[in-house]
């Protein structure tokens, strides 16, 4: 098994908590990728993979002695620096930092391995993913409730989230002031945001009553909810409570070909 295709699918821990940012695994395999990067395959995982607009988690894997991140001892160190996933098996890029000798023979399949994701660019992806879903929540309560939500960049580089529908041009300057104005008094307010795995007819009713066509119907989506609002299905992470956002910023709606996009950002820095 050298290049992930039988191998069984990786269990998402990060679905069930979204902030155990330290865990245990199991390594199943490690190979070469086709770019010559070095991939590890473990049984379970916390760390994301890239996808659903929303950049993968960063950090490094422990193989041998020393479960604690300070504590080095004689284990390798693995810096993950990209994930992703493929027909459900995540593959972990990287490199061993100091390793000694040829990789295969300290490698074996069976042995435990310590996951450290990165807690800062964790709590920022997941503050600029629930940003986005939050705008979602915000649109109808600004008389833009015929927008539809289609594609999303939750990436610190410039994020943006886009609907299907138009925004008249003489009134995208004042949607925009609406829309940061709601948005930022919704995170004053708080509301907890919940991520549930649930049956298709109850994730259906929870988003409105209806899915997307994408959402097999023999499937249980998970669906992702802010306070009471309608849900949708998504599989990143996300804060908390919307307090946690901190601030949004909108800075422009346009319309194009029958698409709006909103491009926003939020401020660098945690609340202590």
């Amino acid at each position: 098994m050298m290049d992930g295709k039988s191998e069984i699918p990786t269990k998402l821990d990060y679905y069930d908590d979204m902030w155990k940012l330290q865990s245990t695994a199991t390594l199943l395999s490690h190979f070469k990728g086709e770019d010559g990067r070095d991939v590890l395959i473990l049984d379970r995982t916390i760390f994301y993979p890239q996808g659903g607009g929303q950049p993968a988690d960063h950090g490094f894997v422990r193989i041998g002695n020393g479960v604690d991140s300070s504590d080095s001892g004689s284990a390798i160190k693995f810096v993950v620096t990209d994930v992703r996933s493929k027909d459900g098996v995540v593959f972990h890029y990287g490199f061993f930092e100091n390793m000694v000798g040829e990789a295969e023979s300290q490698l074996h399949k069976g042995k435990e391995v310590s996951l450290f994701v990165d807690e800062s660019r964790r709590k920022l992806n997941s503050r600029l993913h629930s940003a986005g879903h939050l705008l979602d929540v915000c649109l109808p309560r600004i008389g833009l409730g015929h927008l539809e939500p289609g594609k999303a960049y939750h990436f610190a580089d410039g994020p943006w989230v886009e609907y299907k529908g138009t925004v008249p041009q003489n009134e995208m300057q004042n949607k925009q002031k609406d829309l940061e104005l709601e948005a930022n008094n919704l995170i004053s307010m708080g509301a907890k945001v919940h991520a549930d795995i649930l049956p298709y007819d109850e994730a259906a009713k929870l988003c409105g009553g209806c899915l997307p066509d994408y959402v097999p119907k023999e499937s249980a989506p998970r669906i992702v909810r802010i306070g009471e609002n309608p849900g949708c299905p998504c599989g990143g992470t996300h804060v908390t409570d919307i307090s946690d956002i901190i601030q949004v910023k909108v800075s422009q709606i346009r319309s194009k070909k029958g698409l709006t996009k909103v491009s926003y950002n939020v401020v660098s820095s945690l609340k202590i």
